[in-house]
């Protein structure tokens, strides 16, 4: 997000208005400038509101934190932890800055329920339903097995491993890597010499999950097709990521050379 296009569009908007910045872009990894957007949104009465889904647990790496400058500044956070914790699926987190606005958003008032009073917490009023109860527990159990300094490796190794396959693939004839790789994903594109790149990447992308060493899965950006390579998986080493290129580029290797295998 560039901050000088938003003041110009939060200066034609009326009425309340919802900024939302990415904190690692699903298929690239890039991250907004918080600090900047926070201004310009704060300056025009604008709530921000920071998509962080695996890009928030950069924060626990030293290295990576300065790409996250001004986040805390933000009035609404979301991240998943099923991605770097390796936790079930359902495992999301929403944090709120604003108590009463998170209470507004949340809680669910009816005659037959008994709240709380006074100071006392009411879970009804911070979960979007009413069974969440022990949901939070693997969650918190990763974080107190790992600690700080594990959850810090696990961020920082993954990375290294993105850096590891973007490397290893731009090296070869035929592989462009599409991204700067910020985090963890790398998107990758291969080129046909009858010129259809959208169909070959595709194909690769389905050989390559057939064949099974590692999964990737196909994506779009920036109208292009490619292939979207994700390191999260706490065991994921660099012996994985070298299996892993060879068999991508023997995929699209085979593909090349099997028209049959493009169907």
């Amino acid at each position: 997000m560039r901050p000088d296009a938003l003041r110009s569009a939060l200066g034609e908007q009326p009425g309340p208005v919802i900024v939302c910045a990415q904190v690692g872009h699903i298929n690239t990894g890039a991250v907004d400038p918080v600090g900047d957007i926070c201004d310009a949104a704060h300056e025009a009465g604008a709530w921000v509101h920071v998509d962080g889904a695996f890009g928030l647990w950069a924060a626990a790496s030293p290295r990576l934190r300065p790409l996250l400058a001004g986040v805390e500044r933000a009035d609404s956070w979301a991240t998943d932890a099923h991605k770097w914790l390796n936790v079930p699926y359902d495992s999301g987190l929403a944090i709120c800055a604003h108590p009463d606005a998170h209470r507004a958003a949340m809680g669910i008032h009816a005659s037959y329920l008994i709240h709380g009073t006074g100071d006392e917490r009411d879970a009804l009023d911070y979960n979007p339903e009413f069974s969440r109860r022990a949901r939070g527990f693997p969650v918190y159990a990763s974080i107190r097995a790992l600690g700080r300094t594990g959850v810090r490796d696990l961020v920082e190794r993954s990375c290294a491993l993105a850096h590891r396959f973007a490397g290893q693939l731009a090296d070869h004839d035929g592989v462009e890597v599409l991204n700067d790789v910020v985090l963890n994903q790398v998107l990758v594109r291969f080129h046909a010499a009858d010129g259809d790149h959208d169909r070959h990447t595709q194909s690769v992308v389905r050989q390559v999950q057939a064949e099974g060493t590692c999964w990737t899965s196909g994506t779009t950006w920036q109208g292009r097709a490619a292939m979207r390579i994700s390191v999260s998986n706490w065991s994921t080493d660099e012996n994985d990521v070298d299996r892993s290129v060879e068999a991508i580029l023997r995929s699209a290797s085979i593909d090349a050379a099997n028209p049959a295998a493009r169907r």
